[in-house]
């Protein structure tokens, strides 16, 4: 990398980054712009990982971990999530160098590995903080229950993300920027994110000792049930000890149904990432007095006058084993044609991130708005609507691709795929 840029990262450390066993030594800079992009560069992984999970998933159950229609959606959510960073640096190192340049009270080296594990400690706990308040407040779940809306549990899910979410947990975070340097909080941010990857999943069962300790893929799933007992339960991040301490811990036991307690019944990522606050806006005006106002915005999402902060647990519909997730039912050839397009737009969206320096910001504002309107248009036609919007919205899709594309504004990072446009 040229100097004073990210550092160059091997295979096997983006490997080990993604189960946060990279250590310090490996993992220590001196200032935030040589930190490495763990995240994006941990995309290949991401792919290898769903594609391994399909194979042992089939192995051990004769069916795939996962769906086309509900695969699209979480990818979908994922991009979507992302997007906001192609346009301006993260809001969580923004405000976190704010204050770190303007009242630090002090500043543990950055290359030493007490600060370093005492920064995986402090992410951590801020992750459970925000995790945990974020089920309790009905506005800050409003952003995030979107990861919670799939009702599979896959590697997919972990890729399912809030495009607001972000712009409250920084808060949490800010603590830490009284001593700990940014460069140092910067890995671990990423290496939290990258951790609850592989966690989403249901071919890995038990870990023995490990589950005292971490969150795993048994904790994680109780975590996103929408069974009775699932409900606000184990909000850690790479650990599950927080739980353990302030009495949210709760093991895996009956059978986990996935999902929220209504279900959402789309795949429209614009309507997954904005329902909930529709939602909110609706029954803010309709409860009636100032304070009852204020308890739809600040108490938990099942509250209602009369009602303990958090609701009534008698209110959570019972699980009978017989639920049947949303999926619509859609020709093999129109889940081809989705499955085509949406890794052009892969294709697109890794080749903007890729080219986004050299870029000038009315074509970056250009390609996003593409990228939406093609994430949008394939969640209608995964929902198989019996009116005519879908198809509608995706003739003009592509006729906006053409256009584009022809004036010069999407460009592929593979050659081969160019002259397959071009064609």
């Amino acid at each position: 990398s040229e100097a004073g840029g990210p550092r160059a990262t091997a295979p096997g450390q983006q490997l080990r980054a993604l189960f946060y066993v990279l250590p310090p030594g490996e993992s220590s800079f001196r200032t935030v712009e040589e930190v490495p992009d763990y995240v994006e560069k941990s995309i290949p992984f991401f792919i290898a990982f769903i594609g391994l999970e399909f194979a042992v998933s089939w192995v051990q159950k004769r069916k795939l971990s996962g769906r086309i229609n509900d695969g699209i959606s979480c990818l979908s959510l994922g991009i979507l999530s992302r997007l906001p960073d192609v346009l301006f640096r993260s809001v969580d190192l923004i405000s976190y160098i704010y204050v770190w340049n303007n009242y630090r009270l002090f500043e543990l080296p950055w290359d030493s590995p007490w600060t370093w594990y005492l920064t995986l400690l402090g992410v951590d706990f801020a992750y459970y903080c925000f995790h945990r308040i974020s089920h309790e407040v009905n506005i800050l779940w409003a952003a995030h229950q979107v990861h919670h809306s799939s009702e599979d549990y896959n590697l997919f899910t972990a890729l399912r993300q809030s495009v607001l979410q972000k712009y409250t947990s920084w808060i949490f975070n800010l603590p830490m920027a009284l001593f700990i340097p940014p460069s140092v909080f910067a890995v671990h941010l990423q290496f939290n994110l990258l951790y609850q990857f592989w966690i989403h999943t249901e071919v890995i069962t038990n870990l023995g000792p490990l589950e005292w300790i971490l969150n795993t893929p048994s904790h994680h799933r109780v975590h996103h049930g929408r069974n009775p007992y699932c409900i606000d339960k184990n909000y850690g991040g790479t650990f599950i000890i927080w739980d353990r301490i302030f009495g949210t811990f709760e093991a895996e036991d009956a059978k986990v149904v996935y999902g929220l307690t209504h279900p959402v019944n789309s795949f429209d990522p614009i309507m997954l990432q904005l329902r909930p606050l529709a939602h909110i806006w609706n029954t803010f005006w309709a409860t009636p007095g100032f304070c009852n106002k204020l308890s739809v915005i600040f108490k938990g999402p099942g509250w209602g006058p009369g009602k303990p902060r958090l609701g009534l647990p008698e209110e959570i519909p019972v699980i009978t084993g017989k639920e049947v997730p949303f999926n619509p039912s859609v020709p093999a050839y129109l889940n081809c044609y989705a499955v085509v397009h949406f890794a052009v737009i892969m294709d697109l969206y890794t080749e903007l991130l890729g080219t986004v320096t050299m870029l000038s910001q009315g074509t970056i504002l250009l390609r996003i708005g593409f990228i939406i309107l093609s994430l949008t248009s394939f969640g209608l036609l995964m929902e198989n609507r019996q009116d005519t919007k879908p198809g509608i919205l995706e003739i003009i899709r592509c006729l906006v691709f053409v256009g584009v594309y022809k004036l010069g504004y999407l460009r592929s990072q593979f050659s081969s795929l160019c002259y397959a446009y071009e064609v």
